[in-house]
């Protein structure tokens, strides 16, 4: 028994639900009626200015030697072991803190190597970097 009178079933219905889109469009009418004065009350801001001149003050290198007997070098000229922890402590104190290149010889102990760096954290150095022979 049929509810309703069906004639050809077997058409397919080739006109458009206008239904949804009509509530789409509705929803984005209310949408845009909520914020549209929500965008036109601005906070005015004073924003900082920024200038594009370049940063002039390099931070200077230091270059720090250990070799196979375990003699410590700055910027190649041999230095005591006792005036080291004072000269690094010199340089700590410039502004912008210069970086400090340690390389050492394949030969020395890492020991030489280790307390270099502790005598360059105590002292306050913070920008420490190691240099190294590239591969053959």
């Amino acid at each position: 028994m049929a509810f309703g009178a069906q004639t050809d079933s077997d058409e397919v219905m080739s006109e458009i639900n206008m239904t949804p889109l009509v509530d789409v469009m509705l929803v984005l009418l209310i949408i845009f009626i909520i914020t549209i004065p929500v965008m036109k009350h601005s906070v005015n801001v004073d924003l900082p200015t920024a200038s594009n001149v370049p940063q002039v003050a390099k931070p200077e290198t230091l270059c720090l030697s250990v070799d196979a007997s375990g003699a410590y070098y700055w910027n190649a000229s041999p230095v005591d072991d006792k005036a080291l922890p004072g000269l690094l402590a010199q340089q700590a104190a410039h502004e912008p803190q210069p970086e400090l290149h340690i390389s050492g010889d394949k030969a020395t102990r890492y020991e030489r190597v280790a307390q270099l760096m502790a005598h360059a954290q105590r002292a306050g150095l913070r920008k420490i970097g190691f240099v190294t022979e590239p591969a053959p």
